[in-house]
Formats: C-alpha cells, structure tokens, sequence
C-alpha cells in the first residue's frame, strides 16, 4: 500500500474518521492508529511484523531497567545491549548476505576456512533500516536523560510502527512523537487545509515530476548507456539526482501532511539541499532526519570536532561511509560515502588554513553552489548503478564526448525545467499558495483537489512506481 496509491487514500480516510471519533479517549485512539499501522505494515508482508515485536519487547524491556537503575553502570550496559541488538537485527537481515559473498572473494582457500557458497536468502524487512535507527535514538536518549521511560509497550510498538512515516521514515526523536501520545489532539480547520495542501504537493512531487523523469530518461540511459550519447547521460545523471529528490521529498511530503491530520507534527526532512554552497551545507538541508542522527549518535559519540585535526578527518570519514552503507548492503555505497567524507574532509582542511569566509560573494556562492552540485551528480552515478562496473562504463560514456540529445523527450525537458524552477522559487511562494488554499471554501478545496487529482494522471502517463528509498 504506497502512500501514493488510491488504496492509501482510502485508507487514511477511513482511520482520520474513527481517530477524531474517539480522539478524547487515550486507549481508544492508541489502538485506533496500533491497528491501523499493523495493517499498513502488512499489507507490504506480514512476517517482519514478528521481528519487529521481538525488537520493540528486547528495548522496552531495557528501557525500564534504565528507568529504575540509578547505577551508571548498569545503565550504560543496558543501553549498549539494546544498540547491539538492534545493530544485530541490522546486520543479521541487511548485510549477512554481503559479508558472505566479500568473505567468499577475498579468503583464499588455503586458509581451511569453510565459507557458506549459498545465500541465506533471508527476507529484508521493509523499512528495517529506518525502525533500526529510531528505536537507537529513543534508547540512547533514555540513556542520556533526554526522554522518558515511562510509557507503555503499546505506546513504545506504536512510536516504531506508527504508520505514515514507518516506510521510509522521517527517522523520529522520541520528544517528536512518542512523548505526544499523552496530549489530547488538536486539529484547526486551517492546520487541517495545510496539511491536505502537504499532501498535494507530496503527490505532485512523486507522481509527475520523479516519476515521468525516472521513466522518461533515468531507466532507460542507466539500462544501457553505451545506446545513448555522451550529452544524453549527462542529462539523465542530472535528471536521477532531481528524480531522487523529488521521489524521497514527495514522500517526506505526504506523511508530515497525514500526521500533521493526526494532530502531530514532524520536523522537516528537506530544506532545498541542491542550492547548498558547499557539501557540509547540503548533508544539513539533505535527509535531515538522517543527517542529525548521524551527528548526534555517530559523530559527536566519536568526539565530533572536540579532537584533534587528524582525528575529526578521521570522523567524518567514518560517519559517511558507515551512512553510506546504510542506505544499502552494497560496497558501491561504501565508496559513495567515502567519496563525500573525503570532499568534507578536504573543504574542513581548506577552512582550517583559510578560514571561513564572512561574507562570501554572489560569483563565490554561485561557483560553491556549482560545484557542490557538480560532486552530489557524479556521486548519484554510484549510487544509481547496479554494480561499481556498470558505474565505471557510464562514466566513460559521460567523458566520450559522443553528441546528440535526440533522445530526451520534450516532456523530459519540461519535467528538468519543471525540477529546476520549484527547487529555487522561495520558500514564500509555497507558504503563500498554501494560506490560499486554507482560505478557499470546502467546496472549493474539493474541487480544487479533484483537478489536482485529473491533473496527475494526465501528465505522469506512467505506471505507479515505488518509492526508491523503499530498496534501502
């Protein structure tokens, strides 16, 4: 069930209706929602669902003994012991079958060792990746003083599985959700219009722009590039970076505007990354859930910029190579970690001995901009390839120089415009077309959202096509 799919929206109608109906009722609206992201969730696969309470009963378990130890010591040992399992549950289901198929390359034969030559073929959960990371958040913060352990297990189940965003996150602070179930809930007509407005521009990001360029141009040149010019590559790596983007923000997109009708309200998870000016500044506008995640319990951990030179190179290379891999048991993400993590490396070495510049200049800012956005393209290559070999032929289909664009199709062309104009228009401009829509009458808004609805299906003229951060 895609949050992009009439089934969705269907959905969600109906658990908006029974939630309000009880909204005054803790335990009946706690259920309400448990239930409702049960479903959800199995209406992509069931079994993960058992894996999934297994984690949540190990860390509730070793929450409350946090919250009634007072030695230091003791709780520090329970939340080492829920990071490794849930680690354990990471590496177990994502990167077992990885470390089989490296260990069977590079341990000779000579050594006596058996290496299993099968794969285990054990079934990825859906969303593992994200669950993982936010049930680390919520432990560790209990460990630090910085959230309650005092709820219960359905509360903590339905913090991890709450369905809008148990996909492909946002990942979520405890502060930002869990420690909300208590309130009443509250939802104002306008909150309510700007939430559906959220929803809209979710589905117009997804459904039109990402889709019809990942259809259009993405697929195809990535499938067989040496079909395809030198020019028209360059397009499509251009085009799969605006694809990500509008794909991975469309559906950041829609579960801030179904929670938000749910009466809660989640930080943002995009902040425009392509203007950035340097590589720092994009992973901060850039899946911001996982970026200060990464920060505050991967880097600073490590001693963040408190250490000396040497060791701060030395830990932002980790954090973005360990962030590489998690968005895939592949070591194609390794190296595209790495590659970021030594370009943060070297622009924090060019600042050590030149300093930040004050006030930088437009020619400055637009050559920074140019650039920063010039390395996340060429990255995106990896990223996009199957394997490192394909990665390597499309470079070298980029750099023959082959000309011709006879390929990319008007529509591609409009979809790049299309891209390119609502990434730079300001913020203002969304602000404002969302208070118009708030001040339109019911009526209106229904009509308006029924065009919206015509609309998309004209122009996608695609298939539905799943989310691409699904596969991590």
């Amino acid at each position: 069930m895609l949050s992009h799919s009439l089934q969705y929206v269907v959905f969600v109608i109906a658990v908006f209706a029974l939630y309000w109906a009880v909204h005054r009722h803790f335990w009946p609206r706690m259920l309400v929602l448990l239930v409702a992201s049960v479903y959800f969730y199995a209406a992509f696969t069931p079994f993960p669902l058992l894996i999934f309470l297994v984690g949540v009963t190990v860390d509730h378990l070793l929450v409350k003994g946090m919250g009634r130890s007072q030695s230091p010591g003791v709780r520090k040992l329970l939340v080492t012991l829920s990071i490794v399992s849930n680690l354990g549950l990471l590496a177990g289901f994502k990167y077992l079958e990885l470390l089989r198929k490296t260990a069977l390359e590079l341990v000779p034969a000579a050594w006596g060792l058996h290496i299993r030559e099968t794969p285990f073929d054990l079934i990825l959960p859906v969303g593992l990746s994200f669950f993982v990371f936010q049930a680390i958040s919520y432990t560790v913060d209990v460990y630090r003083g910085k959230a309650s352990p005092e709820h219960s297990f359905i509360e903590h189940l339905l913090y991890m599985l709450f369905f809008p965003r148990v996909v492909n996150g946002p990942i979520i602070r405890a502060s930002e959700l869990l420690e909300r179930f208590r309130d009443v809930p509250t939802l104002t007509p306008e909150d309510g219009g700007r939430a559906m407005f959220r929803i809209a521009v979710g589905l117009v990001k997804k459904l039109v722009i990402a889709d019809v360029l990942g259809s259009g141009i993405v697929d195809p040149v990535f499938a067989a590039p040496e079909k395809y010019a030198s020019a028209e590559c360059i397009v499509a790596a251009v085009a799969y970076t605006f694809e990500l983007y509008y794909d991975f923000s469309g559906y950041s997109d829609i579960a801030l505007g179904v929670a938000a009708l749910f009466g809660f309200k989640f930080p943002e998870n995009f902040n425009r990354p392509y203007l950035a000016k340097n590589l720092g500044e994009f992973w901060n506008r850039w899946h911001m859930s996982l970026s200060t995640w990464l920060r505050d319990y991967l880097y600073r951990p490590l001693g963040g910029n408190r250490v000396s030179k040497p060791r701060v190179l030395f830990n932002l290379m980790t954090v973005m190579v360990l962030g590489g891999l998690w968005h895939g048991a592949d070591w194609r993400f390794a190296v595209w970690g790495g590659v970021h993590g030594a370009a943060l490396g070297l622009t924090r070495c060019w600042e050590w001995m030149v300093g930040k510049p004050q006030k930088p200049g437009v020619p400055r800012l637009a050559v920074g901009m140019l650039v920063t956005f010039t390395i996340v393209v060429l990255t995106r290559v990896v990223f996009r390839a199957k394997n490192m070999t394909e990665a390597g032929e499309f470079y070298a289909r980029m750099m023959e120089g082959v000309p011709g664009i006879a390929n990319v199709s008007p529509l591609v062309w409009g979809m790049l415009a299309a891209a390119v104009f609502f990434h730079v228009v300001p913020m203002k401009l969304y602000t404002t077309a969302s208070e118009l829509f708030v001040r339109m009458p019911v009526p209106v808004r229904a009509v308006a959202l029924i065009l919206l609805g015509l609309g998309i299906r004209h122009l996608s003229a695609v298939e539905t096509r799943p989310y691409v951060y699904l596969q991590f």
